[in-house]
C-alpha cells in the first residue's frame, strides 16, 4: 500500500503544513490500495512561492541545456515503466496491457514531442522591423484529471519544462500514486530544486487556491 502523504516542494518531500489523509480505491476492485493527504491553501502558498524563486534561474537556461534536462527525464522514465504502469493499472483501473501498451508510452510520447519541437523551435522571430521575442511566461498551475494520467501530467509538464516555466501540479487525488513516481523521475533526472512542485489536494481547495493564486502566471 503507498502512501502519498507528502509533497514535493523546493526539490525535497516535505510534511504538508494542512491535510487530512483519505483512502485511495482500486476502482476494478474497491480495495483500499493506498493513502493520499489532501493539502491546503498553505501547501500551495508554499509550493508557488517555491515555483516563484527557482523561476528567475530557470527561465535563463538554453535551449541545449533544457534539451539535455529533458533527455535525462525521458531515460529515467523509460527505467521506471514498469512501476508507472502498475501504478495506473492500481489506481484507475486500467488492464494492465493497457497500461503497459498505451497508458505509459503516452506520457513518454509528450516527453519526445517536447525534445523534438524544442530543438527548432523559433523563440526569435523577424516580422519586417520588428523583432519577436518568445519568453516563458512565468509560473504554471497544472490541474490534471484521473484518466489517462500520466498522459495528462506530462502533456503538460514536458512542454512547461521545455520553454523555461516552473510549475505546481495538482494532479488527480483519486491516482496520487503516479504522480508521485513522475515527481521521483523529475527528481533523479535532476531538475533544479523548485522547478516542480507537487501538491495533493481536491478541486475546490488546491485546484482553487492554485487558479485563483496572484502568483501563478499561466
Amino acid at each position: 500500500m503507498h502512501e502519498s502523504t507528502r509533497f514535493y516542494i523546493g526539490g525535497a518531500w516535505v510534511t504538508p503544513l494542512e491535510s487530512r489523509i483519505v483512502d485511495v480505491v482500486d476502482p476494478a476492485t474497491d480495495e483500499v490500495v493506498g493513502k493520499v493527504a489532501l493539502g491546503g491553501e498553505a501547501d500551495v502558498d508554499r509550493a508557488v512561492a517555491a515555483a516563484r524563486e527557482a523561476f528567475p534561474t530557470f527561465s535563463r537556461t538554453t535551449r541545449e541545456e533544457r534539451i539535455e534536462l529533458l533527455e535525462a527525464i525521458a531515460a529515467r522514465y523509460q527505467e521506471r515503466q514498469a512501476e508507472l504502469a502498475a501504478a495506473v493499472t492500481t489506481e484507475m483501473g486500467a488492464p494492465p496491457w493497457l497500461s503497459t501498451m498505451a497508458q505509459v508510452p503516452s506520457g513518454y510520447g509528450h516527453l519526445r514531442t517536447a525534445i523534438e519541437i524544442l530543438r527548432a523551435h523559433p523563440f526569435e522571430e523577424r516580422r519586417g522591423t520588428t523583432l519577436v521575442v518568445r519568453e516563458p511566461i512565468g509560473v504554471c498551475a497544472l490541474v490534471t484529471p484521473w484518466n489517462w494520467p500520466l498522459n495528462q501530467i506530462l502533456c503538460k509538464v514536458a512542454p512547461a519544462l521545455a520553454a523555461g516555466c516552473t510549475m505546481v501540479l495538482k494532479p488527480s487525488e483519486l491516482v496520487p500514486r503516479n504522480a508521485d513516481l513522475v515527481a521521483e523521475i523529475l527528481h533523479d533526472a535532476g531538475v533544479p530544486a523548485g522547478v516542480f512542485n507537487l501538491v495533493h489536494g481536491d478541486g475546490p481547495t488546491v485546484g482553487e487556491a492554485l487558479s485563483a493564486h496572484p502568483d501563478v502566471d499561466m
